[in-house]
């Protein structure tokens, strides 16, 4: 029986969870080790999308049910699709704009920042990952590395240096998304649909967050964990620890 378009994207989508999650559980398990020992010493961890579809990653972990208090996510208007989607574009294209935004958040030595962007070579996410790299931050990658090896160095959204984000963090989450990201082709139709980034960005992301609060847990620290405001009982749970980050996370 000949599946449908639905469950064909289901299974390309589980079928890719599931291969990220057999090849970079090691990866995860390693960076979820790097945001335990920031969180036992109850110091933020810093969460940057830089452009387009990527400032969900940042979201999706930021303010989250079931999520870490203690993230901060980087959302900065410049490359957020609300304020227009070829302005967001053109700004996460821009050199040097980034070094803006690592600024006006006030990263410094010792600081540990997730970068996610499945493409991996624009100028904004480069220029995060350099900058980050000047002030001594210690930084962790979300990201293809199969996307940006074989995007064409000479290609118009590249970063002047030509690098990739996945050579410059410390360690990388490989999301694998293949080149143009869609992955479920039509007959008849030449561009493919169906986009997969969203869905490995967010499993991996979220896959870290669990693997740290059970670290943790496991050394006896219970780390603050925001519940739905949705769910009875939530406001007055989240209201027991708002005042211990509100002057800590830029935008809580």
């Amino acid at each position: 029986m000949t599946k449908t378009l639905s469950e064909q994207y289901l299974d390309a989508v589980t079928d890719h969870l599931r291969l990220i999650h057999s090849e970079e559980y090691p990866s995860v398990l390693q960076a979820a080790h790097m945001l335990t020992d920031k969180i036992k010493k109850d110091e933020i961890v810093y969460v940057y999308g830089p452009g387009g579809h990527s400032n969900l990653a940042a979201q999706e972990i930021f303010f989250r049910a079931g999520g870490l208090m203690h993230v901060s996510a980087i959302l900065d208007e410049g490359t957020l699709l609300s304020c227009g989607a070829l302005r967001s574009m053109a700004m996460e294209r821009t050199p040097g704009y980034a070094n803006i935004v690592m600024e006006n958040y006030g990263l410094r030595e010792g600081d540990l920042l997730i970068i996610v962007n499945a493409y991996g070579i624009n100028a904004a996410t480069i220029d995060t990952a350099l900058e980050a790299k000047r002030r001594g931050v210690t930084t962790i990658g979300v990201t293809s590395v199969r996307h940006a090896e074989q995007t064409p160095a000479n290609h118009v959204a590249r970063h002047p240096s030509q690098q990739n984000l996945h050579n410059l963090v410390d360690v990388v989450l490989d999301c694998k998304v293949p080149v143009g990201d869609a992955i479920l082709k039509l007959d008849g139709m030449e561009q493919r649909i169906g986009a997969i980034s969203t869905f490995a960005n967010a499993f991996l992301l979220n896959v870290l967050v669990a693997e740290t609060v059970q670290l943790l847990t496991r050394e006896g620290v219970h780390p603050p964990i925001w519940m739905s405001g949705n769910a009875a009982g939530g406001d007055e749970l989240n209201n027991r620890f708002v005042s211990r980050f509100k002057d800590r996370i830029k935008l809580l």
